[in-house]
């Protein structure tokens, strides 16, 4: 069974961007050290533009082979003119107001996000699936969610889009490890606790 990964940035106090989903204050942490730290680790979750001005359109993927983003968070790749911006990737963005996708390689969850969620979950493959945002699916996919991978910028936002867009319900997960950088940013990967 694969596992479906929400990884994600954040704020100290939690929230994945602002108010409308900006979230470009964290972008001045992303220095030397931490970036070859994603090279590295986590590639393919560098979209397909950085990809391409990081060198790494030929890196192969180490953890996932599979995205699922909301529409607000695709919306800024169409936004840019960007209509797949995880080419590398099979690319889902789950819509309700998304009627056709603008890409071939793109497919659009309309319903029933849960039950495709678990068919893809169900398939065999050696990668997993990375969730790339955003806060409403990933409330609507807490109880999917095998692992937590959060990279915490030192910011506080007071108020925002938090992680989950959910009513109140206590989830555990233990924490697998801790990696910290110079420049204040944390990054904490869990598991869920069984």
């Amino acid at each position: 069974m694969r596992k479906l990964t929400y990884f994600i940035a954040c704020s100290i106090d939690g929230f994945i961007g602002d108010p409308d989903g900006d979230a470009s204050s964290m972008f001045a942490f992303v220095d030397n050290d931490y970036l070859e730290f994603l090279k590295s680790e986590y590639p393919e979750t560098i979209a397909v533009l950085g990809r391409e001005a990081l060198g790494l359109q030929d890196s192969p993927s180490r953890h996932f082979d599979t995205l699922i983003q909301g529409r607000a968070s695709y919306q800024l790749a169409l936004d840019a003119g960007i209509t797949s911006p995880y080419g590398h990737l099979r690319e889902y963005v789950a819509s309700r107001t998304l009627e056709k996708s603008p890409d071939a390689d793109v497919e659009i969850i309309a319903d029933d996000l849960v039950g495709r969620v678990r068919a893809l979950k169900a398939e065999d493959s050696g990668l997993d699936i990375y969730l790339c945002g955003g806060s409403r699916i990933a409330g609507e996919l807490l109880d999917e969610i095998d692992e937590l991978v959060i990279k915490t910028y030192p910011q506080v936002y007071g108020s925002g889009m938090p992680m989950f867009g959910t009513g109140f319900a206590v989830t555990d997960f233990t924490l697998d490890w801790v990696r910290t950088f110079d420049n204040g940013v944390l990054v904490r990967k869990y598991g869920r606790k069984r």
